[in-house]
């Protein structure tokens, strides 16, 4: 029953008070304007053209939360979570849709023959998996079924985990109708096969578009326009807002630093005299260590704990640190072990086992027998040789003074095991070690100065851009620019900036934001742009259009200058070397010291004759004309490896982007970013 004791505690939905107040309490602080005091529901999101409401979203969240686990406390735990919630509605709002439509669905006889593990779920396993063997355990399933119907925490999560298995079930059943409309042909598999087996050595002259200067060339607005134009589909982009802001660290002052100095020096004077150091650390929140250390794994400034002294107050990585040792110990540096596991209720079972074992019986025909471990049990209950270091404090304590061919009785974590010393080193000092930290950090007198000086800035900056960056440069502060598009949850580069982004998908143009408290800083900002077109504009585009357009009339001018009879003519032409390239293949990246030019690549790599002057080929950095010398031949890819391992690629692809072409096609609009 423990693993439904696991099941119960890991799964089981937990409705607290507190949360729901608090629930209430960020409702009702959006107000009015978002909906919450009428009847409509506030729309987070559109997925395949249907609305996706705020309480859906959030009974979404927390039954992922609830079911699978996950840590709201930092931004990457909570970020994780939010986007797992965005694919479950996905999934039920466009994925299963449309598998119902194309007719992949899942029959009982499906559901119960993964429930039975005839054709095993991940879903079914993940959750009723036996713990020690790994084994999907059927008797485990029955147990948890024969609750379900008296326990609505069962039947939630029984609901839950049919749901999850049939999506998985249906999605398999998609990605095989996409692999199976994926083939290769003959001249693909001749290609590859070329391709592997032939490469190319020669000689090149390459000149850079850098080498013509841009005021040689001109680029008109109508050039940009057509360009912009022809290419529309490369800036397609999703509604943004664009945000000025500014970032008042907060660091510890000099007189900080002093205080904390003091303070380091006297808790060190503390510890120092502190006659029980496990409940000092304890008092002082500070930490013991998982394992025994050896001197190995101490610096040479820490060796002084394998002697009893206390190591510090030290400065490292921007706190105090003072360590004891709790307990020191001869033992040897790494230790041989067999062992068989027992349920902690198999008392009878452990102390016959113990008195057979002592008196000579064979360990490794007992281990087979009766260890409830499988990964050992075959091998006789092999452990092989283990650190010291890398035993946790219980065993430690068992094992420190034992020799080969000792029989040791352990309970630890919910689990007896009995233990077999194979072999020792030669006994040597470990140490338990008690640590205590003090971290370096601003004074509240500090922080409510750099606060000060943030209230003074968010009221200067004020009422216009112009007036946001005066404010900036009086403050000595510069302006960072952030793009938050649609979905962003975060800026690249600020810490916890959660609220920041919620803050500006409510804010107008130019206006201001509170002083945003991030931890070691403070934020203001203000919004400078709201963006909801489909396309980047053209002015916006304007500088990347003029690169290329730069690029190919420098490539024209260039051509010129790679004009020759030979290799060696156009080198004396243009002024540049002949140099050398070898082994060149069709799925290089580059030539040489040209590195990503997929263009010359190609060029060189599907050159038949050998001795010609290549007409001059436009990379992305370089103009290059090439000699192929020599074209060397091998027998590396057969024709059928080649088919194989290009029906893997395709297979490959095609799954990867299945489900995110499915979005693509469908009407998708991340508004979350308003909310959470």
């Amino acid at each position: 029953m423990a693993s439904l004791n696991t099941l119960r505690t890991k799964y089981g939905v937990i409705l607290s008070v507190v949360i729901i107040l608090a629930l209430l309490a960020f409702i009702i602080s959006l107000g009015p304007e978002m909906g919450f005091f009428g009847s409509n529901d506030p729309t987070v999101g559109v997925i395949n053209g249907e609305k996706v409401g705020y309480m859906e979203y959030m009974n979404e969240y927390e039954t992922i939360k609830t079911y699978n686990g996950g840590d709201e406390s930092t931004e990457e735990g909570s970020n994780a979570l939010a986007n797992a919630a965005w694919q479950a509605l996905v999934a039920k709002h466009l994925l299963v849709p449309g598998f119902n439509e194309m007719g992949i669905e899942v029959s009982d006889a499906e559901r119960m023959a993964m429930i039975s593990g005839e054709h095993p779920s991940q879903v079914f396993y993940n959750a009723f998996a036996d713990p020690q063997t790994g084994e999907y355990s059927v008797e485990n399933i029955t147990a948890f079924l024969a609750q379900v119907s008296a326990n609505p925490e069962y039947q939630n999560l029984w609901s839950y985990l049919n749901s999850q298995a049939s999506l998985n079930r249906m999605l398999s059943k998609y990605m095989g109708v996409v692999k199976a409309g994926t083939f290769v042909n003959k001249l693909e598999v001749e290609q590859g096969v070329v391709a592997a087996n032939e490469s190319r050595n020669g000689r090149m002259v390459s000149l850079e578009y850098n080498t013509i200067a841009d005021s040689l060339v001109t680029i008109s607005d109508a050039e940009i326009q057509k360009y912009y134009d022809t290419h529309k589909k490369e800036f397609a982009k999703l509604p943004h807002r664009a945000i000025s802001y500014v970032v008042f660290d907060v660091d510890p002052t000099d007189a900080d630093m002093l205080d904390i100095e003091k303070k380091a020096t006297t808790m060190g004077e503390e510890f120092a005299a502190a006659e029980d150091v496990r409940a000092f650390v304890r008092k002082n929140m500070g930490t013991v260590g998982v394992n025994y250390q050896s001197a190995a794994q101490l610096s040479e400034e820490e060796a002084v704990l394998l002697d009893g002294k206390q190591y510090g107050p030290v400065l490292k990585a921007n706190e105090w640190v003072i360590s004891r040792p709790i307990d020191i110990k001869m033992a040897p540096d790494s230790i041989g072990l067999n062992h068989i596991v027992l349920d902690p209720a198999q008392t009878a079972l452990a102390d016959s086992l113990m008195t057979a074992l002592k008196g000579g019986a064979d360990f490794a025909e007992a281990a087979k027998t009766h260890s409830g471990y499988a990964a050992t049990a075959q091998a006789g209950g092999d452990l092989g040789v283990i650190p010291f270091s890398a035993l946790n404090p219980e065993l430690a304590e068992a094992l420190a003074t034992a020799k080969k061919g000792d029989i040791v009785k352990v309970t630890v974590s919910g689990v007896t095991q009995i233990l077999k010393v194979t072999r020792t080193d030669a006994a040597k000092k470990h140490v338990l070690v008690g640590t205590v930290t003090i971290p370096v950090e601003p004074s509240s007198a500090t922080r409510r100065d750099v606060h000060n000086v943030a209230s003074v800035f968010s009221v200067d900056g004020k009422g216009s851009l112009d007036k946001f960056n005066a404010a900036a440069n009086a403050a000595a502060v510069t302006p960072r620019i952030a793009r938050i598009a649609q979905g962003d949850r975060t800026i690249a580069g600020l810490e916890n900036s959660r609220e920041v982004t919620r803050w500006a998908y409510g804010a107008k143009v130019e206006e201001i934001s509170e002083i945003f408290n991030l931890g070691n800083a403070y934020v203001v900002a203000m919004l400078t742009e709201i963006d909801d077109s489909e396309y980047t504009s053209i002015d916006e585009a304007r500088t990347n259009i003029s690169l290329n357009l730069l690029r190919d009339k420098k490539f024209e001018l260039i051509k010129e200058k790679l004009a020759g009879a030979t290799i060696e003519d156009v080198a004396k032409t243009a002024g540049a070397e002949v140099k050398p390239f070898e082994g060149v293949q069709y799925n290089d990246f580059g030539v040489g010291e040209l590195m990503l030019e997929p263009r010359l690549v190609g060029a060189i790599a599907t050159t038949k004759e050998t001795g010609k002057l290549s007409a001059p080929v436009k990379g992305f950095t370089n103009a290059v004309v090439f000699v192929v010398d020599n074209i060397v031949k091998s027998e590396t890819q057969t024709a059928e490896a080649e088919k194989v391992r290009l029906q893997a690629t395709n297979e490959n692809v095609a799954s990867q982007s299945a489900v995110m072409a499915l979005q693509n096609m469908a009407e998708m609009e991340d508004l979350r970013g308003q909310y959470f």
